[in-house]
């Protein structure tokens, strides 16, 4: 009989290990699904392109540009993470996937960037050791939708220790709705079903301000439709979301 819970983190642990994991897409067991996401570089994904998020170019156009410390969460082929550093932003990069991160390097290698580090792993787990705050921006496009609801525990306590006060948060996830894209299962039927991510979690705009009412909103919207000739990613299937943590 086991009975070894006695801390919060146990309870994460065991709240993942419900999930097979082809199913578990938020921790480092999800690596492997990544990888072969990613193996096909020609297969026709809206976010394999080489441009930056519409709504990260708006936040640093308009909250100013370079000389902080930026953090990309689920970095992919770099393409943010490239965008921020050519705008003279130090960046850390994160993502749990290999082959993901060889195409990013790939990629800043050609750009001639080189104010990158790519991190590989668990980005809670890189939070403790590798991540040293206090980043001024923390944009994540596409990560957040692939947490189970228990994770976002976790995401939120990364943002704590990382996050600088005056410090900004660019989101970008999936939209409940009409034109929207992702599950809307229920929290709760998300463990009864126990049938794991179904792609990616689907928010509405009250649920992501409830989850992250410790900041300040300044933008949240529908993502813009981007021309395929733009330099610019958008699809409006997402949100985007900037906020900002108050100034102690």
């Amino acid at each position: 009989m086991d009975r070894a819970i006695r801390t919060a983190d146990d309870v994460l642990a065991l709240l993942d290990g419900l999930f097979a994991p082809e199913a578990d897409r938020w921790s480092g067991r999800g690596a492997d699904w990544w990888d072969g996401f990613y193996a096909d570089r020609s297969r026709p994904v809206p976010f394999f392109v080489a441009k930056p998020d519409e709504n990260l170019v708006r936040c640093v156009e308009r909250y100013g540009t370079g000389r902080g410390r930026a953090l990309d969460l689920g970095c992919g082929p770099g393409r943010n993470a490239l965008y921020l550093a050519g705008q003279g932003f130090e960046v850390d990069a994160v993502d749990l996937s290999p082959q993901a991160l060889a195409w990013a390097r790939e990629r800043a290698r050609e750009a001639g960037a080189d104010g990158v580090r790519f991190h590989c792993g668990d980005a809670f787990a890189l939070a403790a050791t590798e991540l040293t705050g206090p980043y001024d921006l923390i944009h994540d496009s596409g990560c957040f939708h692939h947490l189970a609801p228990h994770r976002r525990v976790s995401y939120l306590a990364l943002l704590e220790r990382l996050l600088a006060p005056g410090g900004l948060f660019g989101l970008t996830c999936f939209a409940a709705g009409e034109g929207g894209m992702g599950s809307e299962v229920s929290d709760a039927d998300f463990y009864r079903e126990g049938g794991g991510l179904l792609g990616g979690l689907a928010y509405t705009p009250e649920s992501l301000r409830l989850i992250f009412s410790g900041l300040t909103e300044l933008e949240l919207r529908r993502m813009r439709d981007e021309p395929e000739e733009s330099g610019r990613f958008g699809e409006s299937f997402l949100w985007t979301a900037l906020f900002r943590r108050d100034r102690i």
